[in-house]
């Protein structure tokens, strides 16, 4: 897709924006990330201002489409009565690079933007606790979800799809939308591991998503069958809106693999990791420690989620050995970043202290999901290292790679200054 539907970052300036953000709300800005309405509004400005930037793609010039789907949407407003359907593009054939991010390591942007605008929804409104009075639909969208490959689908909606390409920090991107007639799928083969899940229904949502992980089934996979209630005791299902369930899913395999890791001899060095993509730089720091874990982010002006502001915002949380009882103020990412990272540890039957900075330059001017960060990990992660004996040569060299002073990092991250300042009976 021509660059052209990328807005300047200069439409965010101050200036521009007319003052439509306040020093308290931009400074809320990088926690809320456009979900939890810290700022009090029922929209998020920024995206609101995102969009107005953002030229309108053509409307689809029918009110019926066939297309191969790739996938399906649950959404959360609402709750329970949310609106639910295919992820379908007018294109018949392999789509399944469309809505599955493992895939997608070294596209721009653009490539993003121009593969998910092709995603057209259809919007049709289920009631997530009696999806019973939908069930034709519910079904086809329950088969689209557990299927090998994207499914040849036919839909008529009751008017021509149109509208923006749709943006959450959580979900990546997709395209117009239209209020769905009827759907028909065509033939299907199940991917056999999720359909066994699928019809054992004493078989716990947890056990489900577990055992699938361990049977190397892609975690966007596990996800889209997770959020049609593919999983559980038979009486426990229920639809889940796909930002949960992208969470849900990354939580649940990380804390199980943590546990495990625990349970390891630590690594025997400090451990530098980087990967560079969509201007975010990030670089995974593992210390010869036993278990705790941070993600901290740093945000630059002209990024999505500070756009007017002034000087770098930094966001962060942390967990110690014991885990943590709270929602991650930092959101998906945190959960997202520490399945990575806690895979890679079990992969090297090690254990460490680990500490993930991310900075999101101003190339990033627009939310694309939580995979860009979970990926991002995983692709560091499965890069060479660099080694070294003691922590603060380890942060001599991030220095050198990061533009953010070790110092401003240091004082926003809990882990680096236990690591640094906390005494311990090793050093007595």
């Amino acid at each position: 897709m021509e660059s052209t539907l990328m807005p300047s970052p200069a439409l965010f300036n101050e200036k521009a924006s007319g003052g439509f953000l306040g020093e308290r709300e931009r400074s809320l800005c990088v926690e809320c990330k456009g979900t939890k309405m810290l700022c009090a509004k029922t929209r998020c400005p920024l995206l609101v201002k995102y969009y107005a930037a953002v030229r309108q793609k053509r409307s689809i010039d029918s009110t019926s489409i066939f297309g191969s789907a790739p996938g399906v949407f649950v959404g959360r407003y609402g709750y329970p009565a949310v609106s639910v359907g295919p992820l379908l593009p007018p294109i018949v054939g392999d789509t399944a690079e469309l809505d599955t991010p493992e895939m997608w390591i070294g596209k721009t942007i653009d490539d993003i933007v121009g593969m998910r605008s092709a995603l057209v929804r259809g919007l049709s409104t289920v009631n997530v606790k009696k999806p019973e009075k939908s069930e034709k639909l519910v079904t086809d969208l329950q088969l689209l979800s557990m299927a090998d490959k994207p499914i040849d689908t036919s839909a008529e909606f009751l008017r021509k799809p149109s509208g923006r390409i749709e943006l959450d920090d959580e979900v990546q991107p997709f395209g117009p939308s239209a209020p769905l007639k009827k759907m028909e799928v065509g033939n299907f083969r199940l991917d056999d591991r999720i359909e066994k899940a699928f019809y054992d229904k004493d078989l716990m949502a947890r056990d489900a998503v577990l055992g699938l992980y361990h049977d190397s089934t892609l975690v966007t996979r596990i996800q889209r069958a997770f959020s049609m209630g593919a999983f559980g005791a038979k009486k426990t299902r229920r639809l889940v809106p796909t930002r949960q369930s992208i969470t849900a899913v990354d939580s649940i395999i990380g804390e199980t693999l943590v546990e495990e890791v625990k349970r390891l001899p630590l690594i025997n060095e400090y451990r530098v990791f980087e990967s560079w993509q969509l201007d975010n730089r990030f670089i995974v720091l593992m210390a010869p420690e036993p278990w705790s874990y941070e993600l901290v982010e740093a945000w630059y002006p002209d990024t999505i989620w500070n756009p007017a502001g002034r000087d770098i915002m930094v966001i962060s949380d942390h967990e110690l050995s014991g885990g943590r009882t709270t929602y991650a103020k930092i959101g998906g990412c945190y959960y997202a970043a520490r399945l990575a990272t806690s895979e890679y540890l079990l992969k090297e039957k090690r254990q460490a202290k680990v500490v993930i900075l991310r900075e999101a330059h101003s190339g990033y001017i627009m939310p694309v999901g939580v995979w860009n960060v979970r990926e991002n990990v995983r692709n560091a992660l499965r890069g060479a290292y660099n080694s070294f004996n003691s922590l603060e040569a380890a942060l001599t060299h991030i220095q050198g790679r990061f533009d953010i002073p070790i110092k401003r990092w240091t004082l926003n991250s809990f882990v680096l200054k236990d690591s640094r300042f906390q005494k311990r009976l090793t050093d007595f």
